[in-house]
């Protein structure tokens, strides 16, 4: 059996792209929209508001302005859309394989003691402007390398603060690849054979205990 694959990657990488990918070549489920849809039911939040809240944070998010004494008393719509994510995520990976990406996905399992494979997908500045102007376009006035480096930071501020753990350090993840020398489909390839020998691994261990 396969591990659950939880996929963490830098915007305009191509992670989403790859992991469905990836999910389609192993045949298993793969969320990420979906954990939208199934957190803003389980919270009763609009799912516009999770979609905003669900992954990233800025410094104009007020959630993250509170002291950490204030914190201790009262759940901002923050925490409980983290939670609600949480237990989709956690839902979702008991169920078996599947593919999941972002949202602390590779913090829940790893501590949940859910068999499961981390993978950060990261490419070089050049790469990435090129993949986000190609799906999204020029939509805003924001310079493009500007638009990139808000969102990762927004990404990194919203791990740390959820995990108290340092989002993109390569040491916590089973496989780090570069999308933009690699490319989409060498990404895809590496990850399943990795999921592979993960699996064989796993039914070999079983084995093993079955026959002790």
């Amino acid at each position: 059996m396969y591990p659950v694959i939880s996929i963490s990657r830098e915007f305009g990488s191509g992670g989403h792209s790859i992991g469905e990918k990836v999910a389609k070549q192993l045949n298993v489920p793969f969320l990420d929209g979906e954990i939208i849809t199934k957190a803003a039911q389980e919270s009763g939040y609009a799912k516009e508001l999770v979609e905003e809240e669900g992954e990233t944070t800025s410094a104009a998010n007020k959630w993250f302005d509170i002291s950490a004494a204030s914190a201790m008393y009262f759940q901002s719509p923050q925490d409980e859309i983290f939670l609600a994510q949480r237990k989709v995520i956690l839902d979702a990976a008991k169920k078996g394989p599947c593919v999941i990406v972002g949202r602390c996905s590779d913090y829940i399992l790893r501590n949940a003691e859910i068999p499961c494979m981390t993978v950060l997908i990261h490419a070089d500045m050049p790469h990435r402007i090129s993949r986000v102007l190609d799906k999204y376009g020029d939509i805003t006035n924001v310079d493009v390398r500007k638009r990139i480096r808000k969102k990762d930071k927004q990404r990194r501020t919203y791990y740390r603060y959820y995990t108290d753990q340092h989002w993109g350090d390569y040491q916590n993840y089973d496989l780090a690849i570069d999308s933009g020398s690699l490319g989409e489909d060498t990404c895809v390839h590496l990850i399943c054979e990795l999921a592979e020998k993960m699996a064989k691994e796993n039914e070999a261990a079983e084995k093993k205990i079955q026959e002790s």
